[in-house]
């Protein structure tokens, strides 16, 4: 990891900031800015030859009323910041955008990323630089791939080097929710894929087809960003489960700092894309940036056990088993990442407007439809009849 000439231990970032990591997170703001505006360290994104900082503010939130958010992370060298055209129906580049027009001078030193729903890029593209208030974002992805399918078109290549040429945009890439590794392995083949935005966490960063795809990620010098590092369930912790990882906070760090922290430990994650909407939650993440304490193996440990306790309650993305047994007919993975956003990121992400995109033809069957077939094709056994009418049932 590099990092800049203001190190910092971990002993003394607490004691100034109030035991942040302890998760007070309440400090006022003349406190926090007494610890002299720490910078989060910076890693090398892929073969571009940039540096971005470790952690990424995730653009999903109201960004236009919490300027606040955007200036302290910018203040304490958070300054990847990540948004979509979806995001708030532009809302959320509005807000960024608002930023740069007040603030002209930090364009330069942000590293800023968009997503294009697909469709006419072009016209997204312009659209979206217009709402930030800038020439060019630093990277532009192509949002929410399930297959590399999806970005292995002539279309689309012509479309990212017309852009680069242009100024427009710098590197060029995509996110993925699903079939991470499948997509991983195939952008490396590519040649001309600059950056990848994936899930990717303690739940499922130890498997082999993930580390094979991460290799080969790696190799073809492609920049990673993991996002989804909490590894959230589709349903709330039991007492017993969340008893498992209460022996953290005798280390100092909540289970989310940990969580982040193991993602961190492997040096090909250039950075880690958080949902921040909030100036503690940006706090507790800066804290744990600046952390330098690794995890021990007891602490791998835990994590570990609180992984296989709460497996049978998580979506891991590799949507071609469930899908393919029910024919295509329904996105079984996307409706589960709404359930999943309404239980644990309700306020922050509009779960029910993502859920009403859907086609109504879709949203009918998820009440009737058989799923036994997509049950027994998971391989992490989820009761998908169960949660699908969960989901009809909280978001319809």
């Amino acid at each position: 990891m590099q990092t800049d000439s203001h190190q910092i231990t971990r002993r003394s970032f607490l004691q100034t900031t109030g035991a942040i990591g302890l998760g007070s997170m309440l400090l006022p703001a003349q406190t926090w800015a007494a610890a002299d505006n720490p910078q989060v360290p910076k890693r090398k994104f892929g073969k571009t030859g940039v540096d971005v900082s470790m952690l990424c503010l995730g653009g999903i939130f109201d960004t236009v009323n919490n300027q606040i958010v955007l200036r302290q992370a910018f203040d304490h060298g958070v300054t990847y910041w990540d948004t979509a055209e979806g995001y708030g129906h532009g809302a959320s580049e509005t807000g960024m955008g608002m930023f740069i027009e007040k603030n002209p001078s930090a364009r330069k030193d942000l590293f800023l990323v968009t997503k294009a729903g697909g469709g006419n890029l072009e016209k997204s593209l312009t659209e979206s630089l217009k709402r930030l208030k800038t020439d060019y974002t630093d990277v532009y992805f192509i949002h929410g791939a399930s297959s590399i399918s999806q970005v292995d078109r002539p279309e689309i290549r012509a479309f990212a080097e017309k852009a680069k040429k242009e100024g427009r945009i710098r590197f060029f890439g995509f996110s993925t929710h699903s079939n991470m590794e499948e997509n991983l392995t195939g952008a490396a083949k590519l040649g001309w894929i600059d950056g990848i935005m994936l899930t990717y966490n303690y739940r499922i960063m130890h498997t082999p087809e993930m580390k094979a795809a991460i290799e080969a990620a790696v190799a073809a010098g492609i920049g990673l960003t993991a996002m989804k590092t909490g590894g959230k369930g589709l349903s709330f912790d039991t007492s017993a489960q969340a008893a498992i990882l209460a022996p953290l906070k005798d280390k100092g760090f909540s289970a989310e700092q940990a969580k982040i922290k193991a993602v961190w430990e492997n040096p090909h994650i250039a950075t880690i894309c958080s949902q921040m909407p909030s100036l503690n939650i940006l706090r507790q993440n800066v804290a744990a940036a600046l952390d330098r304490t690794q995890l021990a193996w007891n602490d791998r440990d835990l994590l570990a056990r609180y992984a296989a306790a709460t497996g049978d309650g998580y979506c891991a993305g590799c949507r071609q088993h469930c899908e393919s047994a029910l024919g295509g007919t329904v996105p079984v993975q996307d409706v589960l990442r709404h359930l999943m956003y309404h239980r644990h990121y309700d306020g922050e992400i509009d779960a029910r407007a993502l859920f009403a995109e859907l086609p109504a033809g879709v949203r009918a069957k998820l009440a009737t439809l058989d799923f036994t077939a997509a049950e027994q094709a998971c391989p992490h056994h989820l009761p998908i009849t169960r949660l699908m009418r969960e989901t009809v049932e909280l978001l319809a």
